[in-house]
């Protein structure tokens, strides 16, 4: 079977619908918890301008380097000279990536299973099963992990017979998800103050008023974490129609978040107090209710779940896609490069889903909101070293001037947005690593990677001359 070719609304449906998952429904809360308006505000402008940097930089390499189809492990495997030593980056980077997108997915997964506790209360219940030392398996949590499964497998099995099928879900998901946070925002303006934004006052948990600086770093990963997946596009270009394709549906899809996230973040904030904010567990549903009464919480319920579909069939495609064209590339065991009579990359999507299975057992120890939190804790700094590692790469050209001599374009330009890029990445990586939990379990996961490089590649005779 000929694989379709993605165009520019099927390849923007898969950042949107990758960057806008679950996280947007606990945005208000969440940065209600670490800052003022006045400081959430300014972190969702540094951050915008941030990642638009991160995403011109994405765009501007996929245009230089269309051969370069694997993204940020492409990029790292061309910043060196030395075969051996671009190999052994390139599959770090893939590897790091891979490993972040198990904890990704498991969390949109964990969070679909949340949502789904407003039409089945029974998937809340505290009915102990059976006990094992001081182990015991409440019934809720063992339903939630059984539908939390069936979900992972079940798009699986659609993905193995047509991976193509992946577009028309996410397409129809994602534009479903646009259309009903525009109705959101449309109808929370009726109720919007925007006296409730003024204030810069911010006092944390233990009592301590914080200043603007920091409530804006303290802002920053939350809203960092809302932009994860600008690099969508980037990681699926072998299935795209063209490089220039790819480009404008990073920005487009960039633009359209951007757009959803501020809106729905400002106007939760400027109709439920902070302290009302900080309170709730479901500050969308709580926002909503204000506006049509009770309704809400079924209405968001519903939105919440069509947006979690779509993004863990993104999130799902574009995980298995990862170890797939590394392996296409020399970078990974050629284990992962084949594929089933449907053209699907069946031995990917199988591993890369047995290993995001290891992460929805955390459903069983723990709630719903802790199981996703232990998720996200584990994959935010994993992110951002690709990110960081693609705009070195983007620097690299810049001072070679490789590409240049064929491709117009200006190199001062370039290297202001490039640097800005990396400006970026490490205040983030600074403000995120202030949390050695947080630093471990990101860079953990490079590590093992490193550790398992020698037995993962021994058999690997694949050239590195041309690395891709």
């Amino acid at each position: 079977m000929k694989d379709k070719k993605w165009g520019l609304w099927f390849l923007t449906a898969f950042v949107v619908g990758n960057m806008v998952g679950g996280g947007v429904f606990m945005l208000p809360s969440n940065l209600a918890n670490v800052s003022s308006p006045i400081g959430s505000t300014l972190a969702w402008i540094a951050t915008g301008l941030g990642v638009f940097m991160i995403a011109l930089v994405f765009g501007n390499l996929v245009m230089r380097k269309p051969e370069l189809k694997g993204g940020p492990q492409s990029y790292a495997a061309n910043l060196f000279s030395s075969p051996k030593a671009g190999k052994v980056a390139g599959y770090s980077m893939a590897w790091g990536y891979w490993a972040a997108n198990w904890a990704a997915t498991a969390s949109v997964i964990i969070s679909f299973a949340g949502y789904l506790t407003t039409f089945f209360p029974v998937m809340e219940s505290k009915d102990i099963l059976f006990s094992v030392g001081d182990f015991q398996l409440e019934a809720g949590k063992f339903i939630t992990f059984l539908v939390c499964s069936i979900v992972l497998w079940g798009i699986q099995a659609i993905l193995q017979r047509d991976i193509n099928s992946a577009g028309n879900i996410n397409f129809i998901t994602t534009a479903a998800k646009i259309i009903g946070f525009g109705l959101f925002i449309v109808l929370a303006l009726s109720l919007f103050s925007a006296s409730n934004l003024v204030s810069t006052e911010f006092v944390n948990s233990k009592g301590i008023n914080v200043g603007l600086g920091s409530q804006v770093n303290g802002a920053a990963i939350a809203t960092l974490w809302a932009f994860i997946g600008i690099e969508s596009a980037v990681l699926l270009s072998n299935r795209a129609k063209s490089q220039k394709v790819v480009k404008k549906a990073t920005l487009l899809g960039l633009l359209i978040s951007m757009v959803i996230y501020v809106g729905i973040t400002l106007l939760a904030m400027g109709i439920l107090s902070t302290a009302q904010l900080q309170q709730s567990q479901k500050p969308l549903v709580d926002t909503l209710e204000m506006v049509i009464g009770h309704k809400g919480a079924y209405v968001m319920a519903i939105l919440a779940l069509i947006s979690l579909l779509g993004s863990t069939v993104g999130w799902i495609v574009v995980s298995a896609e990862v170890p797939y064209q590394a392996a296409k590339s020399g970078l990974f065991p050629q284990w992962f490069a084949k594929t089933n009579q449907n053209n699907s990359p069946a031995r990917s999507l199988t591993l890369t889903n047995g290993l995001t299975q290891l992460f929805l057992f955390a459903t069983i120890s723990g709630t719903v909101s802790q199981a996703y939190n232990f998720a996200i804790v584990v994959a935010t700094l994993a992110y951002l070293v690709p990110y960081f590692v693609t705009t070195i790469y983007q620097l690299k050209l810049i001072v070679t001037g490789e590409t240049y001599d064929i491709i117009k374009g200006s190199r001062v330009k370039d290297g202001i947005i490039a640097s800005l890029a990396l400006i970026y990445s490490l205040w983030v990586i600074k403000t995120g690593t202030a949390d050695l939990k947080t630093f471990f379990l990101g860079i953990g996961l490079f590590v093992i990677g490193l550790l398992l490089y020698p037995i993962l590649m021994r058999r690997g005779k694949s050239s590195t001359s041309a690395i891709k």
